[in-house]
């Protein structure tokens, strides 16, 4: 696979990454009180904690497939509108990552150990105990795969795509920092989003993500142990399950001590090599032409059936308890850990996402991974039905219902080489559980931090701090014998979050409908201090270094701020400036009383020189750094204004400040009424 290239822009002496105290103590007291209370009091606490998932799938069911719906009908609209082409970044960036490095991050981001969990024992399940219609039938058989690729299908990848999309697009596009609370600046503005309304929301993606965290550990370990007892015989107790669970944490946490473009991007192409491999096992040693004709027409039934399947309640069943049961236990269990793996899988995917449009982010999470998830499913799920219906095999139906962990291995003893196989599949299910945990252990640590560069991840320290909370509770729960509380509080976090990602279409939706009136209004740009279209190439062909703007700064950009704040300040306005020597980003603000205030700084950014350019340095024709070239990038307060103040004179840049308070004025009168 084509290796990444390094992150872009170029940090440059970024504000010192610190503790949110809120969001990390107010998330920590959250977890431990819930933990304390399942592991203290498991009986009670299960038992209110199923009334309570009860009352949420007969109450609620509705407003989930309502909602569900509509992420996946919003994200597919943004993708094909005009807005499709706007860029999470400055429309001049270059993507973060090279497309194969990405797609191999995106195929990893959201698929884990769940798959060999579920990929033989849900279909199965799903043919024995369908939500309609006659058990162990074949009309069942046909409708267990049309479910299994409901819940794993693209409404889950919507959701994923659609947090990417939202806190990506504020976050490079708009300066915001890499959070959840950043998507809900349109709608909160920016005092409620930097104060109580973002802690909170940031608190509580913090608390939703550590329960789908928590979730994966817990069927992580399981899968393992189950292949371990059955390769070498390893008695299931509860301290060989310990032993499993701080093997494959330590592992994770040392991943996630590494970084996104060490240990993650590496365990993704071993994730894509082995996971594929196992595929390709199966479809050719199975009954090939069966699998392929059942693929095709999982497929089909999939398409044909979606519109109809988001929107099933079962309500014409006839027994309308034991459907609403199955709904509470399956699909509404899907939906609600789909939305609590959103924050941190769709950090990640704004992450990774820097300088793709929003049709490339959005056409790559719904198709890059889920083409091979329903491959996988429709093979693992039809060989596994073949077993049970056609080949009498007994154990394999009864672990699916009564051991899930078991059933992939139960199915894989039935191919050649079996042993060698399913030791293949033990170290693939090793692999899987780490890729979501060591990029969850790295999330939760960015969105508990302040402050740093955009690109700049949580330290180390803190890292290992929630690789260490997701262990311990993981590790509390399966010994207190309440595992199965914590997946119905996965299903009960859900629900407010995902109201929280309602707010996000609405937020969005705002923010590029007013980009996009801004961008018409200054369509013609301002004459005065801009500079000749010739001398800019000029400048750009020049590459100037980092020490090059930054003594820029210093000497030019900072004196001409200073003399347009005391101009503005002689009009009575309240001018704030930050104009430190050294730093790398200057500017000034001034507030207005109808909330959208007057923002113009200018950072030092680092790029990579364009192709075109590469190749001329490689010639001889450039003669400073070839590799990335730096810019005084212009930011107003709607984002980046695609322009460098290197070359203008100071009298220029303070009509330059001027000229954009002067747009901004008429701005408020035109778009933000």
């Amino acid at each position: 696979m084509e290796p990444p290239l390094s992150i872009s822009p170029i940090s440059t002496n970024p504000e010192r990454v610190r503790l949110n105290p809120v969001v990390f103590y107010g998330s920590t007291v959250l977890i431990l009180v819930l933990t304390a209370a399942l592991i203290l009091a498991p009986e009670a606490a299960g038992q209110f904690l199923g009334l309570a998932q009860t009352w949420l799938s007969h109450s609620f069911g509705w407003y989930y497939m309502l909602a569900i719906g509509a992420y996946l009908v919003f994200v597919v609209w943004i993708a094909f509108s005009r807005f499709g082409t706007l860029k999470l970044g400055a429309d001049h960036e270059k993507p973060v990552f090279s497309y194969g490095a990405w797609a191999g991050m995106l195929f990893s981001s959201g698929i884990g150990i769940s798959l060999l969990y579920f990929a033989a024992s849900e279909p199965i399940d799903h043919l024995v105990n369908p939500p309609e219609g006659e058990p162990g039938s074949h009309a069942a058989a046909r409708q267990a795969l049309q479910l299994t690729f409901l819940h794993w299908g693209l409404h889950g990848w919507a959701i994923y795509a659609l947090v990417g999309l939202a806190v990506g697009y504020f976050a490079y596009r708009h300066n915001q920092p890499l959070a959840l609370r950043s998507a809900l600046l349109p709608i909160f503005g920016e005092r409620l989003v930097k104060g109580a309304v973002g802690n909170a929301v940031d608190c509580f993606g913090i608390f939703v993500t550590l329960l789908g965290l928590v979730t994966n550990l817990g069927i992580g370990a399981l899968q393992v142990s189950s292949g371990l007892e059955y390769l070498f015989g390893l008695p299931h107790t509860q301290t060989a399950l310990l032993m499993v669970i701080l093997v494959m944490s330590a592992v994770a946490t040392l991943a996630a001590v590494s970084g996104i473009e060490k240990g993650i991007r590496r365990l993704s192409n071993l994730n894509i090599i082995l996971f594929s491999s196992l595929l390709i096992f199966v479809l050719v040693c199975g009954p090939t032409l069966m699998l392929m004709n059942g693929l095709v027409q999982n497929v089909g039934d999939y398409l044909n059936g979606l519109l109809l399947k988001t929107f099933d309640l079962y309500s014409y069943t006839g027994a309308p308890t034991k459907s609403e049961a199955w709904l509470g236990l399956w699909t509404l269990f899907y939906w609600a850990w789909w939305i609590s793996w959103a924050p941190f899988v769709g950090m990640f995917i704004a992450r990774i996402s820097r300088g793709r449009t929003i049709r490339e982010l959005v056409g790559g999470v719904l198709l890059i991974p889920l083409g091979f998830t329903l491959a996988w499913l429709s093979i693992f799920g039809n060989s596994a039905l073949d077993l049970v219906m056609n080949q009498n095999a007994v154990e394999l139906g009864k672990a699916a219902l009564e051991q899930p962990s078991m059933s992939i291995y139960l199915l894989l003893e039935h191919y050649p080489l079996a042993k060698i196989v399913i030791g293949m599949s033990i170290f693939v299910g090793f692999v899987l559980f780490l890729t979501p945990a060591d990029s969850g252990s790295v999330m939760l640590a960015n969105l508990s931090r302040q402050g740093g560069d955009l690109d700049e991840d949580a330290p180390h320290w803190l890292r290992i701090f929630w690789s260490a909370v997701i262990t311990l509770v993981t590790i509390g729960l399966l010994f207190a014998g309440n595992f199965t509380a914590m997946q119905t509080m996965v299903v009960l976090a859900g629900l407010p979050f995902s109201v929280v990602l309602l707010l996000y279409m609405v937020g969005l939706y705002k923010a590029l409908i007013r980009d996009e009136q801004v961008r018409q209004e200054q369509a013609e740009p301002l004459t005065h201090g801009r500079r000749a279209f010739s001398q800019r190439m000029a400048e750009l062909v020049q590459q100037p270094a980092q020490a090059v703007v930054q003594a820029f700064l210093d000497s030019d950009v900072r004196p001409a701020l200073l003399a347009a704040a005391e101009q503005l300040r002689g009009r009575g306005l309240q001018v704030q400036t930050h104009l430190g020597l050294g730093q790398h980003e200057l500017g000034l603000r001034v507030e207005h009383a109808d909330g959208q205030p007057f923002v113009y700084e200018v950072s030092l950014d680092g790029y990579f020189a364009p192709p075109q350019t590469l190749a001329l340095a490689e010639a001889g024709s450039v003669a400073s750094e070839p590799c990335r070239y730096y810019r005084a990038e212009v930011y107003l307060f709607d984002g980046t204004q695609e322009y460098d103040l290197m070359g203008y004179t100071r009298e220029q840049i303070t009509r330059d400040v001027l000229d954009q308070y002067e747009n901004h004025r008429q701005l408020l009168s035109r778009v933000y009424c």
